[in-house]
């Protein structure tokens, strides 16, 4: 009996623990004594449990479709629990049963009251076609969550207060570059020199005329040829660039220079008045440039040379094209990339209202026709990735300069300096020195009785010019990061005429530079010029102590190239030039660099001219 009334005590804790209301019933059946809870009592005194009709508990009792009732009966027929037990256990259960089904009940009005004011609350918000959604995925959450973040921001970043104190998008689209050097020069004239051979015609041509009558007492505007001169120069460069939209770009760049020279911008301090005077600021670059991809881009305004010249053999380092240009490359074959660069510059734009005021020997008022200078020019070439330490760049370059040659003018009158004849505007704007020149007017005599009347003459080019061009470099980095590095260019004037511009050069009354002696002024110029380099050390000084050295030969004939566009620093400027360069750079940091430079040279025919200049440079970039 005892093993009997464990198993059945074993049973209904495991069956009948329905919750903290059952758990005395459980103990009951354990035979432990419990306390029983009043049942809840109304205003007679009569328990509600009392009002409702209960399952009956007896020996005697029917079946009952409850499973508990059965058990509990079950157990009353055992002996296990009397009646009044098992009445007081079922008492006890549907009283806190009914209490629980209050309280569901309540929960669920509540729930249905709070959705209700919940949608009622969304719908007055949300605008007209707003569809909700009652559950959305976590992942979409997610993905909601990132866009509006991104929105957030890039409006945060165009309007500026994504961060305190941030500047504007667009000032993240500007960039600023310049350098600065400070330059000792020493410009050295050994003995020899014809101090009268280097006729100084650009005075003359952006000046007064010159009167070549042969009375006149003074002699014409020439070069310094033998006083020694030291200089301090300085030259100061600020660029800004900016990123427009899809591929655009454009660029401002001022510069420092004595005068609107095209191929220097130093400026000698003490010059330009004295005095602690303040300098001149120039244009040096204003541009706008389009790369549909990043190997292709079309320039127009004013801007860099956009051909591949590994030296200043036909156009200085610090030439700025005006006009447009197009540049393009593309790799056809790993290690073989050929390039294009091809554009159109005016040299020259006639005034428009160029005036004619005598023809002919008779006054006339008329405009003179217009003849703009031109230069058009086309390379070809290719970049070749000979080995991984071994680069080759190769190119052929042509030039074609239309109305630089001077033209003789149709009779005229000019024997006062107001006088103008109609190819006067063929006159350079600009020149160095070196190549031949001819004597532009035809001059009529006012009074040919008269030997002592003025004849005021202006100076244009005698040869035309049409350069081709071969250039390469050579870059060996076997011993990166020290490199060897061999440039070299050629260049030949295809439309000089020797015997056209010996008889220009005989019929002028001023000497030139390649012709000699005067007064015979006999031709010795010519239509050639190459240069060689090799360059030992650090391509680039970007570390304390990068370095380089150099050694270079320049050979360069008078009608070669045009003068005004060539270096004006070896022989100090111009053609009919030949000689060496020495130089070496040390970098003293990141962005600052010691250079010097020396430069011997002298003339290639002609009047006797040498010059050797020194050049100790501290530069430093930004």
């Amino acid at each position: 009996m005892a093993w009997g009334i464990d198993v059945k005590r074993e049973f209904v804790e495991r069956h009948l623990r329905l919750g903290r209301g059952l758990t005395p019933v459980a103990a009951a059946l354990c035979g432990v004594a419990v306390a029983m809870p009043a049942a809840a009592q109304d205003a007679d005194g009569k328990s509600e449990a009392a009002k409702e009709k209960r399952p009956t508990v007896s020996r005697a009792a029917a079946p009952s479709p409850n499973a508990t009732i059965n058990l509990i009966n079950l157990l009353v027929k055992q002996n296990v629990l009397s009646e009044e037990q098992a009445d007081a256990l079922i008492k006890q259960a549907e009283d806190e049963a009914y209490v629980a089904r209050q309280a569901l009940r309540d929960a669920s009005k509540k729930a249905d009251g709070a959705e209700k004011t919940a949608a009622a609350a969304a719908e007055a918000v949300s605008p007209p076609g707003t569809k909700r959604v009652t559950y959305v995925p976590e992942v979409v959450k997610k993905q909601i969550r990132e866009e509006i973040k991104q929105e957030v921001m890039a409006k945060a970043k165009t309007e500026g207060w994504a961060a305190p104190g941030a500047l504007p998008e667009w000032v993240s689209r500007i960039r600023l570059s310049g350098d600065i050097r400070a330059r000792f020069e020493g410009d050295f004239f050994p003995n020899g020199n014809d101090p009268f051979g280097a006729v100084n015609y650009n005075a003359i041509n952006t000046g007064s005329p010159w009167n070549v009558n042969d009375l006149n007492q003074f002699y014409w505007p020439s070069y310094d040829t033998y006083q020694d001169r030291t200089r301090v120069r300085l030259l100061a460069r600020l660029g800004l660039d900016t990123d427009l939209f899809d591929g655009f770009t454009a660029g401002l760049h001022i510069a420092t220079g004595d005068s609107n020279s095209p191929v220097s911008f130093n400026q000698t301090l003490g010059g330009s008045g004295g005095n602690f005077s303040k300098y001149a600021l120039w244009l040096d670059r204003a541009f706008i440039k389009y790369r549909p991809w990043e190997d292709a881009a079309l320039n127009v305004g004013r801007f860099e040379n956009p051909f591949f010249m590994p030296t200043d053999l036909v156009f200085d380092k610090d030439l700025r094209f005006d006009g447009f240009a197009i540049q393009f490359k593309n790799e056809i074959y790993p290690g073989i990339t050929p390039f294009l660069n091809a554009g159109a510059f005016p040299v020259f734009n006639t005034d428009f209202n160029a005036t004619l005021t005598a023809y002919d020997t008779v006054d006339v008022i008329g405009k003179f026709p217009s003849r703009d200078k031109w230069m058009l020019g086309a390379q070809f070439g290719g970049i070749f990735k000979v080995d991984s330490d071994i680069d080759l760049t190769l190119g052929v370059a042509y030039f074609d300069f239309t109305n630089v040659q001077g033209q003789l003018s149709s009779p005229c009158l000019a024997n006062m300096t107001g006088d103008t004849c109609d190819t006067d505007t063929l006159r350079p704007s600009f020149a160095q020195k070196g190549n031949t020149y001819m004597m532009l007017r035809d001059i009529v005599a006012d009074d040919p009785t008269d030997p002592t009347e003025a004849q005021y003459q202006y100076f244009g080019l005698a040869s035309a010019f049409r350069n081709v061009m071969l250039n390469g470099r050579l870059d060996l980095a076997h011993f990166n990061p020290i490199h060897i590095i061999l440039d070299g260019e050629y260049v030949q004037n295809v439309a000089w005429d020797r015997q056209q511009v010996a008889a220009r050069a005989r019929a002028n009354q001023l000497a030139s530079s390649a012709t000699y002696p005067f007064p015979d002024n006999e031709y010795f110029g010519g239509n050639e010029g190459w240069m060689g380099r090799l360059t030992v050390g650090h391509k680039e000084l970007k570390e304390l102590w990068d370095w380089n050295v150099s050694v270079a030969y320049k050979w360069l004939e008078s009608d070669a190239v045009i003068d005004a566009f060539t270096d004006s620093d070896f022989g100090l400027g111009g053609t009919n030039l030949k000689g060496y360069i020495i130089g070496a750079s040390l970098a003293l940091g990141p962005k600052v660099w010691a250079s010097a430079r020396w430069m011997s040279a002298n003339e290639v025919a002609g009047a006797p001219y040498a010059v050797d200049v020194l050049q100790v440079d501290l530069n430093a970039k930004f």
